[in-house]
């Protein structure tokens, strides 16, 4: 069943991505089709962080596979890493960082899944959730309306390329 829902995801992907050859070599070199407020970016990101590291902790205690759990580690280790990098360029005080609606559904679903059912969930969410990232951040590096934050989304955004790539191999491998 696992390597069905991660043949779908791929088809899905394959599908809803266009012509390879149409595509920039990176997101960074494609042109911002719409732009996105700082406000806007950064309460997406910060809910997306705080999911990130809080999926990837469940994954880490109940995924099956080392591969799986060596991504999590590095999603911990990344998404705090940016948690940090976003409160200095957007000079966020130090109030816990709050999940959207989305993202806390999507972490109790995460956190109800079985133990056969948890890790292809993962990976799935982890996909989702890194095709978003790439986009969000190749927006805002392209037209977003503050300076700092602007570079910050520029200077993570190959980070998150390869997390997305990354995922991708996962989502391969089972």
């Amino acid at each position: 069943m696992n390597k069905m829902i991660s043949a779908s995801l791929l088809s899905l992907f394959l599908m809803t991505t266009p012509s390879l050859a149409a595509m920039p070599a990176s997101a960074d070199k494609a042109d911002a089709p719409m732009n996105v407020d700082k406000a806007s970016f950064v309460k997406v990101v910060t809910s997306s962080n705080v999911f990130e590291i809080e999926s990837s902790k469940l994954a880490e205690q109940k995924a099956k596979d080392a591969d799986v759990k060596e991504f999590a580690a590095v999603m911990i280790k990344d998404h705090t890493m940016a948690a940090e990098e976003l409160k200095k360029a957007a000079k966020l005080d130090d109030a816990p960082p709050k999940l959207s609606p989305k993202h806390a559904a999507m972490l109790d679903l995460l956190k109800g899944a079985s133990e056969q059912d948890f890790q292809p969930l993962y990976i799935e969410m982890q996909t989702t959730a890194h095709m978003e990232a790439v986009t969000l951040f190749a927006i805002y590096a392209k037209g977003g309306d503050d300076e700092a934050v602007k570079a910050f989304a520029a200077e993570t955004l190959p980070k998150l390329e390869t997390h997305k790539m990354h995922v991708m191999h996962l989502v391969a491998a089972h």
